[in-house]
C-alpha cells in the first residue's frame, strides 16, 4: 500500500494535467472554428440557415456536457463504429464549444452598429469582404472577455472525461486517492492544479474586459 506521495505520483499528476490542457486546447481550437461557422450562419440573413444554427446552439447549450459525452461515446457504438475515449471527448468538447462560442460571437457581431453594415452595402462591399475586414475584427475584440471566460469553464469541464474512462487530471487524482487512501491531500493538489490554470485565465479575462470596454463603447 502506498501512503505517501513521491516523484512517481507527482509525475502521474503532471501527466494528467498535460492531458487536461491538451483536451482543453483541442476542444477550444476546433470549437472555435465551429463557433465561427455557427456565428456566421446565425447572422447570415438566411432564415433557414439561421434556424439550423439556432437549433444546434439550443441543443448543445440546453443539455449537460456529461450527457453529450455519453451520447458521443456510447451512441457511436450503435452505428457499429468504435471510438476511443480520447476521440469521444474531443468530439464532445468540440461540439459543446462550437455552440457556446457561436452564441458568444453571434452576440458580438450583432453588437456592431448597424450603420457600418449599411455603409458597406452602400459601397457595394459584398458579405465575405464585409465580414472579414469590417465586422469580424471588431466583433472578436468585443468577445474576448466572454471567450476567455468560456475557456475557463471548458478547462474545468474536461474533468467529466473521467466518466467514460479517459485519464486526465481528475481521474488521475481518483486513481491515486484509491491507492494512497489520502483523498483530501490528493484532491487538494488536483484542485490547486486546476486553480493554477484557471485563475490566470480569469484574471486575463477581467483585464481584457477593463481594457476593451471603452473601445466597445465608442
Amino acid at each position: 500500500m502506498i501512503t505517501t506521495l513521491g516523484p512517481a505520483q507527482f509525475l502521474l499528476l503532471a501527466q494528467g494535467l498535460a492531458w487536461t490542457l491538451a483536451l482543453s486546447a483541442i476542444g477550444f481550437a476546433l470549437g472555435g472554428l465551429g463557433g465561427l461557422v455557427i456565428a456566421l450562419a446565425r447572422s447570415s440573413g438566411l432564415k433557414w440557415l439561421e434556424g439550423l444554427a439556432a437549433f444546434f446552439i439550443e441543443v448543445f447549450r440546453g443539455t449537460p456536457l456529461l450527457l453529450q459525452l455519453f451520447i458521443v461515446y456510447y451512441g457511436v457504438g450503435l452505428l457499429d463504429l468504435s471510438v476511443s475515449p480520447w476521440m469521444a471527448v474531443s468530439i464532445a468538447l468540440m461540439l459543446h464549444a462550437s455552440a457556446f462560442l457561436g452564441e458568444i460571437w453571434r452576440g458580438s457581431i450583432e453588437a456592431i452598429p448597424a450603420g457600418q453594415t449599411e455603409a458597406a452595402l452602400a459601397l457595394g462591399i459584398h458579405y465575405a469582404t464585409r465580414m472579414r475586414y469590417i465586422i469580424l475584427p471588431q466583433a472578436l475584440k468585443i468577445s474576448v472577455p466572454a471567450t476567455i471566460g468560456f475557456l475557463v469553464q471548458l478547462v474545468k469541464g474536461t474533468s467529466l472525461a473521467a466518466i467514460i474512462g479517459f485519464t486526465e487530471l481528475s481521474r488521475t487524482g481518483t486513481l491515486l486517492s484509491n491507492i494512497t487512501y489520502r483523498p483530501l491531500l490528493i484532491f487538494g493538489i488536483v484542485g490547486l492544479a486546476y486553480f493554477a490554470v484557471c485563475w490566470p485565465l480569469s484574471r486575463l479575462g477581467r483585464a481584457m474586459e477593463r481594457r476593451l470596454t471603452p473601445a466597445a463603447r465608442t
